[in-house]
């Protein structure tokens, strides 16, 4: 419980000191607005007493301030003013605040990592010459980032670079992995240990004696092998295992493989802390989390082929297919790629094949949607999809069932 309540004081100090930070530049710009027009000229650009915030923050607003030059924006609204802003405080040689990763997507209207996002924060990154550090992609959602000045490319080298992003799945991005532990000291009495499993329906507690120091893990099973042996089981030390321990930086299939022999593995974070415990039953919620998605875009792909089967001859189908890609034979409807459906029905003519009284316009909008998420579907993210995505996903197969129900397809 202390490890989980510095964790939240160490949140909202961070995002108390951007606020600060934000509102002492705002009513700088408001009180230069009040002098416009009236002849009066501030005294001085307002700012927290020093004593009353942390010292790093009165060290950026004097830094800003001796440099301001009338240019910043009222309000930080839009991910343009909170980026320039972070350039221009990094050429200052001022460190611009932290931010969570979640807190930065929702600068650019975002919940989640899809490609689309990423492809979008990448690109207005790249304007303003700025970089997260570490990177924004393969962090946790809920950690911290920080902000530096991106190190140029010439135009000649971009197309051709290649990635220098570590692209594995790292343990230390699920949820579990990032929730401390609930644990028992080497000395708790067994009845506690039964209490506090049954309150919270855990099958095992890591055996700790500090943040960072794992004696063993008590589960039920031994529990019930001791006893049922008659062994001494009073307290945690009578009946613990040596712990099961990965870093966080582990990819996510290697902590499955570990998982998979004792059912749980405790997360070592960066600071050498216990950061979580991922369980078996973390990784059914997280692969169901990323299974329906796929589930259900081959739900939908399906039913279109279903729709499109035997509507079209092989000149049409050959017609659908994308300029340029003159190796790829097509024989049949399974041979085109999604795009390739649209470009099929969106044409008046090939619409009038399917025979089907719904409105052309607003399916071809749809399935354009649906086109968008797929792609991101394929770029798989430990964060899943939106919801608002999952939503529509699973409003489209719904659709076409119904059609199929009614006959129509």
């Amino acid at each position: 419980m202390q490890i989980l309540l510095r964790r939240w004081c160490s949140f909202i100090e961070s995002e108390a000191r951007q606020a600060i930070f934000y509102y002492a530049r705002y009513r700088a710009l408001g009180s230069r607005i009040k002098g416009i027009g009236t002849g009066v000229t501030p005294a001085h650009d307002w700012s927290p007493p020093c004593g009353a915030v942390p010292q790093n923050i009165c060290v950026q607003q004097n830094v800003v301030a001796a440099g301001r030059s009338g240019s910043y924006s009222a309000r930080m609204s839009s991910e343009g003013d909170k980026l320039s802003e972070i350039a221009q405080l990094l050429r200052k040689g001022v460190a611009p605040p932290k931010a969570t990763v979640r807190s930065f997507l929702l600068w650019f209207n975002a919940e989640r990592r899809g490609g689309r996002v990423v492809r979008h924060i990448r690109n207005r990154l790249a304007e303003h010459k700025v970089a997260t550090d570490p990177d924004f992609e393969f962090q946790y959602i809920d950690d911290e980032i920080g902000f530096k000045v991106a190190v140029p490319e010439s135009e000649d080298e971009r197309p051709n670079r290649s990635p220098d992003l570590d692209p594995t799945y790292r343990v230390g991005r699920l949820a579990a992995a990032n929730k401390p532990p609930l644990s028992v000291k080497p000395d708790s009495t067994l009845q506690e240990i039964i209490t506090l499993m049954l309150s919270h329906d855990y099958s095992q507690l890591p055996v700790m004696t500090g943040s960072r120091d794992v004696k063993g893990v008590v589960s039920w099973k031994l529990i019930g092998s001791r006893l049922a042996l008659k062994r001494p089981c009073a307290v945690a030390r009578d009946c613990m295992e040596p712990p099961q321990i990965i870093s966080s930086e582990e990819s996510l299939f290697a902590a499955i493989s570990f998982t998979a022999s004792r059912d749980y593995v405790l997360v070592r974070a960066r600071d050498q802390q216990i950061s979580g415990i991922v369980t078996a039953s973390d990784f059914n919620e997280q692969f169901q989390k990323l299974a329906e998605p796929f589930l259900l875009v081959g739900e939908i792909e399906n039913g279109l082929r279903r729709m499109l089967h035997g509507k079209f001859d092989a000149t049409d189908l050959k017609a659908a297919k994308v300029p340029g890609d003159d190796g790829r034979e097509i024989q049949s409807v399974a041979d085109l790629t999604f795009g390739e459906y649209i470009r099929l029905i969106q044409t008046a003519d090939g619409w009038s094949k399917l025979k089907i009284e719904i409105d052309r316009v607003e399916f071809i909008k749809r399935l354009d949607k649906i086109r968008e998420i797929r792609n991101d579907v394929m770029h798989f993210d430990p964060d899943g999809l939106e919801e608002s995505d999952l939503a529509t996903l699973r409003e489209f197969a719904s659709f076409l069932k119904q059609l199929r129900d009614a006959g129509a397809v």
